[in-house]
C-alpha cells in the first residue's frame, strides 16, 4: 500500500463515518497562536475548537496535517523512525463522540482496512498520576477488552507516555496508543509497548481530550480544568504506518523516502547500507530536504531568529552532510526537485512556489558553503588543541565565535564535537544574550514603557470584559464611517503613569458598541481613531484604540465631556482624513507587492507590514538589496496602475475558490472557509485575502513614492513609501531643494545634474594631482584607487573589497581607505599592509551593512588573529595590527570570510 493510498483510505474511512475532510494547515501557526513557532501536531491548528474559542465547521473532522518537530532532530539518521517533518493523519470530535467510538473506529480501520492481525495489536493506556490527581483509565481498558484485546496486551503506562499535551498549557488528556508487535526477531519476550525497543512500533495515538491545563493564579504551577466539551484528538503517523504496511525496516526505505535516498546515492557514488556514516548522512539529507522544502513553501525564509533559525539549522545541517559525502554544489536544488516529484501532487504549494524555493536553496547553500570549509578547519584546530592538552571540552567562547564568524549553528557544532567525544564548556546562551542585549540597546532607547504597559493592560482587561458583557459588536466600517448605535457595555480602566498624566488624558473606558464603524487593527493596518458623541451632544469621548478580540472588538476611549452609560444612544464617527490616508496606503501596499513579484520574482512574499495614515512599510522575502533600476521599475509600475484608475473590489468567497484564483494569503494568518478577497483591476495582477479597508479605485491614491529600501532582517527587505498628499508634499520639497541647488550652482534646475557632474570631475582631477604630488614626496607609488575599487565583489547584494595595499604605514592605509569610501557606496572594505615587520589592518562598513550584521570590529579581529595580533573599534570603522607579515594574505582571507558569513546570515 503506497503512502498516497494510506492517506486516501484513512481520510475516506472517516468521511464515510460523518467526518468532514479538511486540508492541511500551514506549518506556520496562526499569528494569534504564540504557543509554538511551527505546527507540531495534527490538532495544533484546531486548538481554538478544542478550547471552545471558535466553533468548528463540523463536529467531526479528519485531516492529514503537515507537522514539523525539532525535538528529535539529533536522532534523525541514527534511528529507523525519527523525522523532523512528517504527515499526521487524524480524526477529531468536538463534543460529539468520545472514548468508545474513537476506540471502535481505530480497531475497525486497523483490522479491516489496514489488515492487521488481532493478536499483533497491543495497546497502552494511562496508568494515572498522583500530581494530576487522576487514576488509571479503567474506562479505556474495559472498551479495549470489549473489542477483543486480551488484558495482557493492554499495558498501563505513566504520564510521560500516555498523557498528551501540546505544551506547558493548553488542551490535554489521557491517551491510548496502538502498537504493532513486529515479532521476537526485533526484540525479546520481555519487551513491552512504551519501552525503548524495536519490537513494538507505535502507529496511532488516541487522545481523550477533556482537560485544559492552565497556570495557577499565584504562578505556583498548573492545574487541570474541564474543557467545555469532551473531545477526541487522534494522530497516526503516515510515514511510520507506511513502513509497517510496506514491510520495510525503517521509514527511509518507504516509497516517500527511497527516491531521495536513491538521489543521494546517485550524487555521491555511495551505497545505502554500506556503512553507518553513509546511511546516517543519506537519511539526514532525505529528511531535511523534505523539511526545508515544505517550510519554504509555507513562507519561512532562512534567518537567525525564531522559525527562520529552525529552517537555517536544518539547511546547514544538510549542507554539512552533503559536503561529508562530497556532493557537488547545487545538490539542495536537486533534492528540491525530487521532493516536488514525490510530494507535489498531494501538496501543490511545492509546485506553486518552486521558483522561490529553488532561489532560497541555492542562496543558502552558496552562502554557507563559502565559510563551511574554513569553519570546519577552525573547529578541527580547537578539537586538536583540546586533545593535545588532555581536555574533554571546547570553550563556549570559541563555539560562539564559530557561530558569529562562520554561521555555524550551536547545535551543529555540539553534534560535531560529540562525534569526537567532546563537550562545550561554558554558557553559550549567555554569550548570545549579551550580543542580543547590545543589539537591543539602541532600539529600546526611545521606547515608551507607559504606552506599552497601557496597551497590555487594556487588552488583558478587554478579553474578560468582552466575555462578561455578552455584547457582540457588528462591524459596519466597510459600508460607513458614521454609525448611529448604542453603548452595549462599558468598564472603567486605569492607565499606568502619574496622576497628572491620567488627568490630562481624561477618564478612560473599555466600550462595547452594538454596531461599530471603527476598524480594529490587524493584518498590518492600524486601528481607526475618531469620536463617540451622545445623541444630544452632552457627552463626547475620543477613541484611542480599537482592540481586536477574534471576530469581536472593544474600544478604548478617553472621556472628554460629560459621562457615558450602558444603553446610551451615540453617534460613532471615524476620523475621515486618517481613514482615507490609511486606505490609500493599504491599497498601495497591495500594488507594491504585485509590482515586486512581477519585477523581482514570484518568491517575494509579505513578511510583515505597517499601514497607517502617515506612511506604509512593507517587509518582503528577498535575499539582497534591490538595484536602483529595480526600485525605479517597481515605483513606476505602481504609479502606472494608479493612473489606470483600476477598480478595487472586495469579494466574499470561499477559501478554496480564492486559492484557485491565485489570491495571496498573509504569512501566519488563519482563514476560515469563507474569506474576504480584495481584487484590483480585473484580477490580472492583484488578488489578496485581506480584511482591511481600501479605496474604491486606484486613482484615488493619487501618487506613490518610495522613501527607502533597506534590510529588515536576514533575507527580509523593507520598503517604506508614502501616497496621496504626503507623496505630493514630498515631491514639492524635493523640487524646492533642487531649485536651491541650482541657485547655488548658478544654473537652471534642468542643468543642475550636468553642473554637479562637472564639479565631481574637477574634484577627481584635483585628487589625482594631490595623489601624484604625495607619491613624489613619499618615494612610494600611490595605489591606483580606480583599479582597487574595481576589485570589489558583489556578495549577497553588497559590495565587498578585501585587499592588500602597498603603502608605508597605518596613516597612509587610512588615507587610502577614506578615499575608497567615496567610490564604494554601501560597501564593506578591509585593507591590509605590511611595513617594517608589522601588519596594519583597517576596515570600514557602511551603516546599511551594519544593519545586516557586518561589524568592522569583528572583521579586523578575525583578520588580526591570523597574524598574531588584535584590535577593534566601532561597528563602522576599526583598526588592528599584527606581528606576522608573512600571513597577511591569509588574514585578508579570514576577514573576507567574516564579512561573507555575516551577509549570508
Amino acid at each position: 500500500m503506497t503512502s498516497d493510498e494510506i492517506r486516501e483510505r484513512y481520510l475516506r474511512f472517516f468521511e464515510e463515518r460523518g467526518h468532514r475532510r479538511i486540508a492541511s494547515a500551514s506549518l506556520v501557526p496562526s499569528a494569534h497562536d504564540p504557543s509554538a513557532l511551527l505546527t507540531v501536531a495534527g490538532m495544533h491548528p484546531l486548538k481554538p475548537y478544542f478550547l471552545g474559542e471558535e466553533a468548528p465547521p463540523e463536529r467531526r473532522l479528519t485531516s492529514c496535517q503537515k507537522v514539523f518537530r525539532t525535538v528529535d532532530i539529533d536522532n534523525v539518521g541514527n534511528t529507523a523512525r525519527h523525522l523532523t517533518f512528517f504527515e499526521m493523519l487524524g480524526n477529531f470530535s468536538f463534543g460529539d463522540y468520545f472514548k468508545r467510538e474513537a476506540i471502535e473506529y481505530a480497531w475497525e480501520l486497523s483490522r479491516e482496512v489496514f489488515g492487521f492481525e488481532q493478536n499483533d495489536i497491543w495497546v497502552t493506556v494511562f496508568a494515572g498520576d498522583e500530581a494530576l490527581r487522576l487514576g488509571p483509565d479503567e474506562e479505556a481498558i474495559a472498551i479495549w477488552q470489549a473489542m477483543g484485546v486480551e488484558r495482557e496486551r493492554i499495558v498501563e503506562c505513566p504520564r510521560s507516555e500516555n498523557f498528551w499535551q501540546a505544551g506547558p498549557t493548553g488542551p490535554c488528556g489521557p491517551s491510548s496508543e496502538l502498537y504493532i508487535d513486529r515479532g521476537l526477531e526485533y526484540g525479546s519476550p520481555e519487551d513491552l509497548p512504551g519501552g525503548d525497543n524495536e519490537r513494538f512500533l507505535e502507529y496511532w495515538n488516541l487522545v481523550f481530550m477533556e482537560f485544559d491545563q492552565v497556570r495557577r493564579e499565584d504562578d505556583s504551577g498548573t492545574k487541570l480544568e474541564p474543557l467545555p466539551a469532551k473531545n477526541i484528538d487522534t494522530g497516526l503517523g503516515l510515514n511510520r504506518l507506511a513502513a509497517i504496511l510496506q514491510d520495510k525496516p525503517s521509514v527511509f526505505e518507504t516509497d516517500q523516502f527511497s527516491p531521495l535516498i536513491e538521489l543521494g546515492e546517485e550524487l555521491s557514488g555511495r551505497r545505502y547500507g554500506e556503512d553507518f556514516a553513509t546511511d546516517r548522512a543519506l537519511r539526514i539529507l532525505a529528511d531535511h530536504a523534505r523539511a526545508m522544502n515544505f517550510l519554504l513553501a509555507d513562507g519561512v525564509v532562512p534567518s537567525n531568529e525564531d522559525r527562520g533559525y529552525v529552517l537555517r539549522r536544518v539547511m546547514r545541517r544538510a549542507i554539512q552532510q552533503g559536503r561529508a559525502l562530497d556532493l557537488e554544489p547545487g545538490f539542495l536544488v536537486r533534492y528540491g526537485e525530487r521532493v516536488r516529484a514525490v510530494m507535489g501532487a498531494a501538496y501543490p504549494e511545492l509546485n506553486e512556489h518552486s521558483e522561490g524555493i529553488g532561489m532560497w536553496l541555492s542562496a543558502e547553500e552558496e552562502g554557507f558553503g563559502r565559510t563551511l570549509a574554513q569553519g570546519l578547519g577552525n573547529l578541527r584546530l580547537h578539537i586538536d588543541q583540546a586533545r593535545s592538552s588532555g581536555r574533554s571540552s571546547v570553550p563556549a567562547a570559541e563555539v560562539f565565535r564559530l557561530h558569529d564568524t562562520y554561521g555555524f549553528p550551536y547545535e551543529m557544532t555540539s553534534e560535531l564535537l560529540a562525534e569526537e567525544g567532546l563537550v562545550i564548556e561554558g554558557d553559550f546562551d549567555e554569550l548570545m544574550e549579551e550580543q542580543r542585549a547590545r543589539g537591543r540597546a539602541g532600539a529600546l532607547a526611545g521606547a515608551g514603557p507607559l504606552a506599552t504597559a497601557d496597551a497590555r493592560e487594556a487588552r488583558d482587561a478587554a478579553s474578560s470584559f468582552a466575555g462578561e458583557s455578552g455584547v457582540a459588536t457588528r462591524f459596519t466600517g466597510y459600508e460607513t464611517e458614521e454609525q448611529q448605535t448604542t453603548v452595549g457595555a462599558l468598564q472603567s480602566i486605569t492607565a499606568n503613569g502619574s496622576d497628572g498624566d491620567r488627568a490630562a488624558a481624561g477618564p478612560r473606558y473599555l466600550v462595547k458598541l452594538n454596531e461599530s464603524p471603527f476598524y480594529a487593527g490587524g493584518g498590518g493596518q492600524v486601528s481607526d481613531s475618531g469620536t463617540i458623541e451622545c445623541e444630544h451632544g452632552d457627552c463626547r469621548a475620543r477613541v484611542e484604540d480599537v482592540l481586536r478580540l477574534g471576530e469581536d472588538q472593544a474600544l478604548v476611549v478617553a472621556l472628554e465631556q460629560g459621562s457615558l452609560s450602558a444603553g446610551e444612544p451615540v453617534l460613532a464617527r471615524v476620523d475621515h482624513l486618517a481613514r482615507h490616508a490609511t486606505e490609500c496606503n493599504h491599497t498601495a501596499t497591495h500594488l507594491l507587492q504585485a509590482a515586486l513579484r512581477e519585477r523581482v520574482g514570484s518568491h517575494v512574499r509579505q513578511a510583515g507590514s505597517y499601514v497607517g495614515p502617515d506612511k506604509l512599510r512593507f517587509d518582503f522575502s528577498h535575499s539582497q538589496a534591490l538595484s536602483a533600476e529595480e526600485l525605479r521599475d517597481v515605483g513606476d509600475r505602481v504609479n502606472a496602475w494608479i493612473a489606470r484608475d483600476d477598480p478595487v473590489r472586495p469579494i466574499t468567497t470561499t477559501l478554496a475558490e480564492a486559492k484557485r484564483l491565485g489570491a495571496m494569503a498573509l504569512f501566519g494568518e488563519k482563514y476560515g472557509d469563507v474569506v474576504r478577497m480584495v481584487e484590483i483591476g480585473h484580477g490580472d495582477y492583484s488578488r489578496e485575502l485581506c480584511g482591511g479597508t481600501h479605496v474604491r479605485s486606484t486613482a484615488v491614491i493619487g501618487a506613490f513614492h518610495i522613501l527607502s529600501e533597506t534590510s529588515s532582517s536576514a533575507n527580509v527587505r523593507r520598503i517604506e513609501a508614502v501616497t496621496g498628499p504626503a507623496a505630493v508634499e514630498l515631491l514639492r520639497e524635493r523640487a524646492r531643494l533642487l531649485d536651491e541647488v541650482a541657485a547655488e550652482l548658478r544654473t537652471s534646475f534642468q542643468n543642475a545634474p550636468d553642473a554637479v557632474r562637472a564639479l565631481a570631475q574637477e574634484r577627481k582631477r584635483l585628487e589625482k594631482a594631490l595623489k601624484e604630488g604625495g607619491a613624489a614626496g613619499s618615494g612610494t607609488a600611490a595605489p591606483d584607487l580606480e583599479a582597487l575599487a574595481g576589485r570589489a565583489e558583489k556578495v549577497a547584494g553588497a559590495r565587498v573589497l578585501a585587499a592588500t595595499v602597498d603603502v608605508p604605514d597605518a596613516k597612509a592605509l587610512l588615507s587610502v581607505l577614506d578615499r575608497l569610501k567615496g567610490r564604494l557606496a554601501e560597501a564593506a572594505i578591509l585593507l591590509g599592509t605590511a611595513a617594517d615587520g608589522r601588519v596594519h589592518l583597517v576596515a570600514s562598513v557602511a551603516p546599511e551593512l551594519v544593519q545586516r550584521g557586518v561589524r568592522a570590529g569583528e572583521v579586523v579581529k578575525a583578520a588580526a588573529e591570523v597574524v598574531g595580533g588584535g584590535g577593534g573599534g566601532r561597528d563602522t570603522m576599526a583598526q588592528a595590527g599584527g606581528r606576522e607579515p608573512q600571513k597577511l594574505g591569509a588574514a585578508i582571507d579570514a576577514g573576507r570570510a567574516a564579512i561573507e558569513s555575516a551577509l549570508a546570515a
